[in-house]
């Protein structure tokens, strides 16, 4: 005798897996509308362009004749089919393939009492598909009707397909069951039984009951309400302390703000650029209210002391190098080695031995 825990966990396992082929099953039904749905469209497309294929023009009664064999004829059905789906379209060939002879039933028998191929096929012949606004095994409407699913608010579930459930995925701005409900951050202009319309709340508002930041029920975070009763900006950036580091400056935005790194120039600052520093950093120092770069090198003390060095002035610093002719060794400039010219002799001495 199994204990009533196994006992569960085999239940638990068991309604997995049902779900699991419920799901897949779900699936299906949706994929096989629409592969028909594509086929049919295809078959449409390729019905236009085989409309006037092996007519000439010419206007001539032999090829009226001949128009009017070619159109109704098996040979343009054939080149009809044969460009309904890719050559990797496995669903796609397998469907046009199996029902093969329903096509020729509508194409030679069907054609002129029902134009409609989709509906034909896809929704009375192998009921695959449902109309729109309908959906499950037995074509259900969706929720608020079938000329309105969803009351126009949102998506059915399996809308126009064989599977689904017919529940509502509400659009941005509604939800509830019916899609009539308006989410936080929108309001209802206009509503009853049947229609509902959500507009968007000022940007400054959490919840509303109208267009304006006076009509804020809640002010949103970053915004609070003025004298008048209207949602306005925090402006955290005049907090003292200030919400950034010393190396940043605030910027305030609506409803929030960011801090943004001084220039380098700069040791802290107000704002963006060289004229927004508290103090220069160091290397640079303040000409005519910016910041500017300090030419070490142009200084009356040389700012290299050690012999045979040059300076070279770089943005905020400078750098000491050796002169021409001498390069760095440990720390100190000394000259290079002169390099040793080959032995002219050498060389003539071998071509005279040749001779």
């Amino acid at each position: 005798m199994l204990s009533a825990t196994t006992q569960l966990r085999l239940l638990s396992c068991v309604a997995f897996v049902v779900l699991c082929h419920v799901t897949e099953a779900e699936m299906d039904l949706k994929s096989a509308c629409s592969t028909c749905q594509k086929i049919t469209d295809n078959f449409n497309k390729g019905f236009d362009r085989t409309q006037k294929q092996n007519f000439g023009g010419g206007n001539t009664a032999w090829e009226e004749r001949k128009l009017s064999k070619y159109e109704t004829s098996e040979i343009r059905l054939m080149e009809i089919l044969e460009d309904l789906c890719d050559s990797s379209s496995f669903e796609c060939n397998r469907m046009v393939e199996e029902h093969e002879e329903h096509f020729e039933t509508w194409w030679f028998k069907r054609k002129t009492k029902h134009p409609d191929l989709h509906k034909w096929f896809c929704i009375e012949t192998i009921r695959v598909c449902c109309p729109k606004g309908t959906f499950g095994p037995d074509c259900n409407s969706c929720v608020g009707g079938s000329e309105r699913p969803c009351h126009g608010n949102g998506v059915c579930d399996g809308d126009g397909t064989r599977g689904g459930n017919g529940k509502c995925s509400c659009n941005h701005g509604y939800q509830g069951e019916l899609c009539l409900d308006c989410i936080d951050g929108f309001f209802g202009e206009d509503r009853n039984d049947t229609f509902s319309s959500c507009t968007e709340c000022h940007t400054s508002c959490k919840t509303c009951s109208g267009a304006t930041n006076q009509d804020c029920d809640e002010c949103k975070d970053g915004w609070e309400e003025d004298d008048q009763e209207a949602c306005v900006d925090v402006n955290e950036c005049s907090n003292d302390p200030s919400p950034c580091t010393e190396d940043q400056y605030c910027l305030n935005t609506d409803g929030s703000f960011s801090c943004k790194a001084c220039d380098k120039v700069c040791s802290g600052c107000s704002g963006a650029g060289a004229d927004k520093c508290h103090t220069c950093a160091g290397g640079y120092q303040l000409t005519e209210g910016s910041c500017t770069d300090v030419d070490e090198c142009s200084q009356p003390a040389s700012a290299c002391t050690k012999e045979h060095q040059e300076c070279v002035n770089v943005d905020g610093s400078y750098q000491c190098v050796c002169s021409i002719g001498f390069e760095d060794q440990d720390g100190e400039c000394v000259k290079k080695p002169e390099e040793e010219e080959p032995e002219a002799s050498d060389a003539s001495t071998s071509a005279h031995a040749e001779l």
